[in-house]
């Protein structure tokens, strides 16, 4: 059975997806629990995710990283066995792009948050940033933006 590379890439970023919720979850699960989590890398992970950061708008940010991947997880699962009609897969599109860009420039703001504000770091934070950062790249690879385009043009 061979695979077009536009599955391929729905593939990867669905495992992707199935990753950063593992991750998230972990965190999460640490987090309520209160008890410190296994850095490989030796960094303070306890302190960055109970930091005043660790919450937007009230909510944990591994909470929001969790309903992200959970989303994107099912959205590729439904595009890789139902592929969308062409008038309605560009929305799908659009959409894809925009919570995958709005997850990668948030996964940045929490990596200089750790940086330049924490001075420590979180190597499950840094995973997670590294999973977005990912699923935008590939969410840009998987599209033609050609046919897009044309559509905000005429």
């Amino acid at each position: 059975m061979q695979f077009s590379s536009d599955i391929l890439i729905r593939i990867a970023i669905l495992v992707l997806g199935l990753c950063g919720l593992f991750v998230a979850r972990y965190i999460r699960k640490h987090k309520i629990k209160n008890t410190p989590l296994i850095c490989p890398i030796n960094f303070d992970c306890h302190a960055v995710v109970h930091s005043d950061y660790s919450k937007f708008l009230g909510v944990p940010v591994e909470i929001f990283g969790m309903i992200y991947y959970v989303f994107i997880s099912f959205s590729y699962l439904l595009l890789i066995f139902m592929p969308m009609p062409k008038i309605m897969s560009i929305d799908v599109v659009i959409v894809m792009i925009i919570v995958s860009l709005i997850a990668f420039l948030f996964s940045i703001y929490l990596i200089a948050v750790q940086i330049f504000i924490l001075k420590k770091g979180c190597s499950w934070c840094i995973v997670s940033a590294f999973i977005c950062f990912c699923i935008f790249a590939l969410t840009m690879l998987a599209y033609d933006f050609g046919s897009i385009f044309k559509i905000f043009v005429k």
